[in-house]
């Protein structure tokens, strides 16, 4: 029997041995050559902790709260699509197993299970993920499915004006599922010749004329909370906050998207600096590891998205398999919190870790 396992990172080859080369390639794939897919995981370990002694830590508390909503432990499931692809539940048992670990699920545009579904699913604080369609009344109503549905914020990914060239999906041919949340709306239904369909969906729904003004179009159609996800610069954190959304996700969509874009904690003390606390700044992006998590929170997110992991317990252990990714992380930040000499979130501060830059600034 092979051995469990015991670190988020060893799910990802049980996932590959589970699922459809197709579909593993999909979840796992980046843009282009996959150089920032690989520097998102890579720029942690460039990051040293700085752990301090002699601190009474017998007693260690995570939570936290996000938008005012309290959560177990800084730790958000990310917006990721197609979960039914890894498991038949789909997204009904990541939404599960995220209510059992206390952590706020973003249910992705893209899911597999309706909004409602989801929703009935089981009782716990959710954002909805929103994709910006030419037909703008599309995403309207996705917008109001998810409010009139009990979910508390939106998150707008703005880094999509055009889908990414993810080659893996190109030379699989990969197909797009008809998504039972755009029944009767639209249909991915898509004839190529030229490689995945999932591009040329892609490219004939999506809003390429996006842009700032269209926030206010945004927050007339909802009374939500809204988030922009996709920020890797001070310029778009500041014009964000001028916009007057609610909060920023550093991200640059686990790099499937736009390769040789930064990782994205080489760029969040940028965004923080530039934000100055007015708003809160989630971060998404190369997560594997609780000490990871302790990292990102130092140089100041609020809380972490974790993407790929998930769906890759889903893959391999469905609901338990969720479960055991969260709980792993969790486990592991307690204890590098435990460590570094910090009793509450509150207490992990700049000074618990040295970055690259600093070490360069110590030289100088």
């Amino acid at each position: 029997m092979a051995s469990e396992p015991v670190n988020v990172s060893e799910f990802q080859e049980l996932a590959r041995q589970a699922l459809p080369k197709m579909y593993y390639d999909f979840y796992a794939g980046g843009a282009e050559d996959q150089q920032t897919l690989e520097e998102n995981v890579k720029a942690f370990h460039r990051i040293i902790i700085r752990p301090r002694i002699l601190v009474d830590v017998s007693r260690v508390d995570m939570s936290t709260t996000i938008l005012g909503y309290n959560t177990s432990a800084p730790i958000m499931v990310a917006p990721t699509a197609l979960h039914k692809l890894a498991h038949p539940e789909g997204e009904v048992a990541t939404a599960r197993a995220a209510a059992a670990c206390g952590t706020i699920m973003a249910l992705s545009f893209t899911s597999m299970c309706t909004v409602e579904e989801v929703a009935s699913s089981c009782n716990a604080v959710r954002f909805f993920q929103l994709y910006v369609y030419k037909k703008r009344e599309i995403s309207a109503l996705m917008v109001q499915r998810a409010e009139r549905n009990g979910f508390k914020a939106i998150i707008l990914t703005a880094d999509t004006p055009r889908l990414g060239r993810r080659e893996a999906d190109i030379k699989n041919k990969m197909i797009s599922p008809q998504l039972k949340n755009l029944e009767g709306l639209v249909s991915t239904e898509v004839h190529t010749d030229k490689g995945s369909n999932m591009e040329a969906f892609a490219s004939r729904t999506l809003d390429a004329s996006l842009c700032w003004k269209d926030i206010g179009w945004l927050k007339s159609i909802t009374s939500l909370p809204i988030l922009i996800k996709g920020i890797l610069t001070r310029e778009d954190a500041i014009k964000a906050v001028e916009v007057g959304v609610a909060g920023i996700v550093v991200s640059n969509h686990g790099a499937r998207q736009l390769d040789y874009s930064p990782a994205t904690i080489t760029v969040l003390e940028e965004v923080i600096l530039a934000v100055r606390g007015r708003i809160p700044v989630l971060f998404d992006g190369g997560v594997r590891r609780g000490t990871d998590i302790f990292k990102a929170l130092a140089l100041g997110a609020r809380a972490v998205m974790i993407g790929r992991p998930i769906i890759y317990g889903l893959a391999a252990k469905g609901e338990d398999g969720v479960r055991r990714v969260l709980s792993m992380l969790k486990d592991e930040l307690e204890l590098t919190m435990a460590l570094s000499g910090c009793c509450s979130v509150k207490d992990i501060t700049r000074r618990h870790v040295m970055t690259e830059q600093d070490r360069l600034h110590c030289r100088l």
